[in-house]
Formats: C-alpha cells, sequence, structure tokens
C-alpha cells in the first residue's frame, strides 16, 4: 500500500468519524465590528424603544424560554416563528435562550440526562426545520449560566451539594452534544452514528435527513462556579470545541469580576472561538464607569464580537432607568 494512499483513508476516516464540525458557523459580525445586542420585551416595540434609549439599532435581540421539549407543541413553534417573523421585520439577528426550567423559574420540564438520551428530540428537529424554513440566521444560547445553582439544569445546588445524575456535569456535557448534533441536521444515519460513538442511544426524531439550518451555538457559563465549589467550574461543562460556535458568560455591573472574567477569557480550550457577552447589564445601580470599563476591556479583547444588554421586561436593569450608564452607552456605540 502506497504512503499517499494510506494518507487517503486516514484523511477519509477522519472525515467519516469527526463531529458535524463542517458544518458549525459562527456567522460572525463583519471584520473589525461587534455586535450590539439587547433583550427586554417580546413585541417590536420593545425593540425599537432599545433602540432610542441605547443608540442603535441592536444588530442582535434575545429571547428566552422554556420549549415542552418532550411534546411537540404547535402553539409553541408559532409562537417562535412570530419572534423570527418580528426580527425580520425590524431587522435584527434573532437569538434563542433555550432553557429547561418550567415557568422561566424554578423547577425542570425536562433534565439534561433526559436530553442527552433524546426525549427533546421532537422538539429539537421541529425547532432546525422552522429556522431553516425562515431562511435566517439564528444564535441559539442554550442552558446558559449552566454554573449558577439558580439554574435546575445546573450541577449543584446552593450549598454546593450536588445533584446527581441526570443533573451532573457530565450530563449536561452529553446534552449539549447531542444537542448540537442533532441541530446542524444532515443525514439521520450518520447522526446516528455520531451518537453511538459517544454513546448515546440514536435519534428519537426526524426522518432519513434532518434540516440544515443556519445557526450558532453559544456556550455561557458564569467565569466562576455559583456556589464556587470543586467540580462547578466552567470547564466542567465544556462539551468539546466540535460542539461549540461561541464561548462567552455573562456580567453584571454589581459583580464587576474582571480577573475572573480574563481567565475565562484566556482559556486554552476555548481560545480560539469568537466570544460573547450573552447579558450584561447595569444591575442594580447606575454606573457609566461600569460601562467605560467593560467597553475598554472589549475594544482590547479582539476576540470579542458581541455584547448583548440584558434589561428583561422587569428587571433591574431597564436602560431607561440608567441615564449616566445608557448615556456612556451611547458614547461607546458611536
Amino acid at each position: 500500500m502506497s504512503r499517499l494512499f494510506s494518507l487517503a483513508l486516514v484523511v477519509l476516516a477522519v472525515v467519516l468519524i469527526a463531529p458535524t464540525a463542517a458544518l458549525a458557523a459562527p456567522h460572525l459580525p463583519p471584520a473589525g465590528q461587534v455586535f450590539h445586542g439587547g433583550t427586554g420585551g417580546y413585541d417590536e416595540n420593545s425593540i425599537y424603544r432599545f433602540a432610542r434609549v441605547s443608540g442603535r439599532r441592536p444588530d442582535v435581540y434575545q429571547w428566552f424560554f422554556t420549549p415542552s421539549w418532550t411534546r411537540r407543541n404547535p402553539s409553541s413553534l408559532a409562537w417562535q416563528a412570530n419572534l423570527l417573523k418580528l426580527a425580520t421585520r425590524t431587522g435584527v439577528h434573532p437569538m434563542f435562550h433555550l432553557s429547561t426550567a418550567a415557568g422561566g423559574h424554578g423547577g425542570s420540564v425536562i433534565t439534561p440526562g433526559q436530553i442527552a438520551r433524546g426525549d427533546g428530540d421532537g422538539y429539537l428537529v421541529d425547532l432546525a426545520q422552522l429556522i431553516e424554513a425562515s431562511g435566517q440566521v439564528v444564535y441559539l444560547r442554550v442552558m446558559a449560566e449552566m454554573n449558577n445553582w439558580n439554574n435546575p439544569y445546573s450541577a449543584f445546588g446552593a450549598a454546593g451539594a450536588g445533584r446527581g445524575g441526570d443533573h451532573s456535569s457530565r450530563a449536561y456535557r452529553q446534552a449539549w452534544r447531542r444537542i448540537a448534533l442533532v441541530l446542524r441536521g444532515g443525514p439521520a444515519a450518520e447522526i446516528d452514528r455520531k451518537l453511538g460513538a459517544l454513546g448515546l442511544p440514536p435519534l428519537r426524531a426526524g426522518g432519513e435527513t434532518l434540516a440544515r439550518p443556519a445557526v450558532a451555538l453559544l456556550w455561557v457559563p458564569f467565569c466562576a462556579g455559583l456556589p464556587d465549589v470543586r467540580g462547578n467550574g466552567p470547564g466542567d461543562y465544556w462539551p468539546g470545541a466540535a460542539y461549540v460556535d461561541w464561548v462567552g458568560t455573562d456580567f453584571f455591573a454589581n459583580s464587576p469580576n474582571f480577573p475572573c472574567l480574563e481567565r475565562l477569557y484566556r482559556d486554552r480550550r476555548w481560545r480560539d472561538k469568537p466570544f460573547a457577552f450573552g447579558e450584561w447589564a447595569l444591575w442594580g445601580r447606575d454606573d457609566p464607569g461600569f460601562v467605560r470599563r467593560l467597553f475598554a476591556w472589549i475594544h482590547s479583547h479582539r476576540r470579542v464580537r458581541m455584547a448583548v444588554y440584558n434589561q428583561g421586561s422587569s428587571f433591574p436593569a431597564l436602560l431607561r432607568l440608567r441615564p449616566g450608564g445608557a448615556a456612556e452607552l451611547r458614547r461607546q456605540l458611536r
């Protein structure tokens, strides 16, 4: 067997067994630019109000929701379809945060372990089809702040006790990998092979070929665990570079831990990924100094390509109630 032919076989084997990394795409802003994003409200006026207060229409607008996950829910999908249409009308890129928290808070409608075993496949297949049909690029922030005990998909409770089993960090990693494979789509047989290589069951929904929507997956932990105990650091939930398009964090004025932020940014495991602030906010007080410091940090860290301000609808960070910070944000965006 010639050396060249042997090399070709090796390359072919790598292509066949590798995760669907070839389909991954971060869908970055134009070179040298950072996406300005907003969150807060589910109608057009919310986006326009945020644009007026921040001084610029957001490039990305984020909506939070908890899917039914374990059952097909046409009304939920219709609601998401309306949000995609709203994004088109207002000229923003849509971002969905996918949670498992019932009612947005509290207990789980599904555990990471159940997602890993395929209980959420039906919803994921439907979502992929919906996004593909829309023709839009959609940013998906999946189960963010996973190392924050307030979220039911975190592996630890408030006192630092592990939740174990289907809530473990391993279950989270496996759930994330399955979500990435299903949402990136392609031939079902190929996805089943990759799931099998991960020790996961085959697909439980979809036909011979799954939709291939234009999605970018954002993996967004806190820079340190809450609680900060062994096993609850960001890296404990890292599913691997092949399954993640963006890395980021959430960062607020009431806890501006820049050394922690720096460590997360520079971690070798994801230092080649674009970086995003999935949420940032003037939480608790008006603090233009925090805005200046954060944007100085963004300017000096070239991998930062997105910063999404989260003011919620009743969040203690409404930008219009922070006139000094809002004015500084407008200055920075200019």
